[in-house]
């Protein structure tokens, strides 16, 4: 999929439609340290590889944060732009679900669905979509998030 750009009639045709799907990202060790020592987050079950091994998941997890991190990486090669869009900025998330913990080493990525088209004032167009992180080989999702876009239009 890539980014399209389209008429907003064309958009708001598509609500309900699955926009997309991002590439598979691996979510390694090097990645959760780094998340860790960006944010401070040093809980063992992330970073303690050895005591991690005797948790419950068997192997250290993920940040729920890391992978809702993950949200503009994965959508940004699959995303329905208005026409006349001279920029876009992350408006925020309404609803955010993590129902299945990411182990090290697994593979992410993002099933798009386009939710709501809303026009507001001075060309501003606000867009939601559902987005599914699956967890590759695994049926329940890591993560369920209703993402916002706002569109700053000419």
């Amino acid at each position: 999929m890539a980014i399209e750009i389209l008429p907003l009639e064309e958009i708001k045709a598509r609500i309900g439609q699955e926009i997309g799907k991002s590439e598979w990202i691996q979510i390694d060790q090097d990645r959760i340290n780094q998340f860790a020592e960006c944010t401070g987050d040093h809980q063992w079950i992330h970073v303690d590889e050895e005591k991690a091994a005797a948790g419950p998941f068997g192997t250290t997890i993920g940040h729920g944060f890391l992978t809702i991190s993950m949200l503009p990486k994965m959508s940004e090669d699959t995303s329905l732009i208005p026409e006349g869009t001279m920029m876009a900025i992350n408006y925020g998330l309404n609803k955010v679900r993590l129902l299945n913990p990411v182990t090290v080493g697994s593979k992410i990525r993002d099933t798009i669905v386009l939710g709501s088209v809303t026009e507001k004032s001075g060309g501003r167009i606000l867009i939601s979509t559902t987005n599914t992180i699956e967890i590759e080989g695994q049926e329940k999702p890591a993560c369920v998030a209703e993402m916002l876009s706002m569109f700053f239009t000419q």
